[in-house]
């Protein structure tokens, strides 16, 4: 018995570190200059630590026509994911709380439909989509992708507050419509004060999976108007003969910290809301 945990977890920890490789090359490399990765290789220690490559990337960097850094697509990512977030979560955890609480003919129909959308492919909806920002005159915005990421959230958000909510007492909502309570206000004060668990999880959901997205970002957005997914491609085409291996480096991992400060920080309460509910 001994032995068997000693193998399982050598076998978890060599699995832990092949999988950071490419996170720990990445790091060491947006610590070594350029010069030094193109004289010897993209794996290897730094002679020395070269931590300007980090301002070089932020707002100097070189990427396509421009020589602003990743600074403003930063700004755009934020500027999407936040207000998307936000608006879905609370859209979904309405049409949760209407689903699961609130009875009505169709109403598992009216479900499935919503929840639909979580498995239909991405590239299906492209056209769709072109339709509906062209006729709102929404193409090349930010606008337009908050468009897109709060409609297509309420898919996953539906589906977590749904089966979060179906644990909730009936009683509990009788009693506030004995009160006079409605609808609304039932879900104020009642329903939302309850809520935080899995609304942690469909905010971390939501959050990470609107700032990693990259298809609609590329496809909807170009120029300034790119969350930073998006615009990373054009890390590759940078205006120098000479690779940029180390700011390019740095860039990566900061257009990757939004997410990693999420997970930090956020991670122990995903798994309670998690075990609160979200997956039955």
């Amino acid at each position: 018995m001994r032995w068997t945990r000693v193998i399982v977890y050598a076998a978890l920890i060599i699995l832990a570190l092949l999988f950071l490789v490419p996170l720990g090359v990445v790091v060491v490399n947006s610590l070594r200059s350029s010069r030094e990765i193109a004289a010897t290789s993209l794996i290897g220690w730094p002679s020395h630590l070269i931590f300007t490559n980090y301002g070089q990337a932020w707002n100097r960097f070189c990427m396509a026509e421009h020589c602003w850094g990743i600074e403003p697509y930063m700004l755009n990512s934020l500027t999407l994911a936040i207000p998307a977030t936000i608006i879905s979560t609370l859209l979904g955890a309405l049409a949760g709380y209407s689903i699961s609480l609130w009875r009505f003919r169709g109403d598992q129909f009216v479900f499935g439909l919503v929840t639909l959308g979580i498995f239909l492919p991405e590239q299906m909806k492209l056209i769709p989509w072109v339709v509906v920002l062209r006729d709102l005159s929404l193409m090349n915005t930010i606008a337009g992708l908050i468009l897109i990421h709060t409609v297509q959230g309420m898919s996953f958000t539906t589906l977590f507050c749904r089966n979060y909510y179906v644990g909730i007492p009936q009683d509990l909502l009788k009693a506030a419509r004995i009160d006079g309570a409605g609808f609304f206000r039932i879900f104020w004060r009642i329903i939302l004060p309850l809520s935080p668990p899995i609304l942690i999880v469909t905010v971390i959901f939501q959050f990470t999976g609107i700032w990693n997205e990259f298809l609609y970002g590329v496809t909807f957005t170009s120029g300034g108007q790119q969350p930073v997914t998006a615009a990373l491609i054009a890390l590759s085409a940078a205006i120098t003969s000479e690779p940029m291996y180390g700011e390019q480096s740095a860039a990566v991992l900061i257009a990757a910290l939004p997410t990693l400060l999420v997970y930090l920080f956020g991670g122990r309460y995903f798994l309670r809301g998690l075990t609160a509910g979200a997956v039955k």
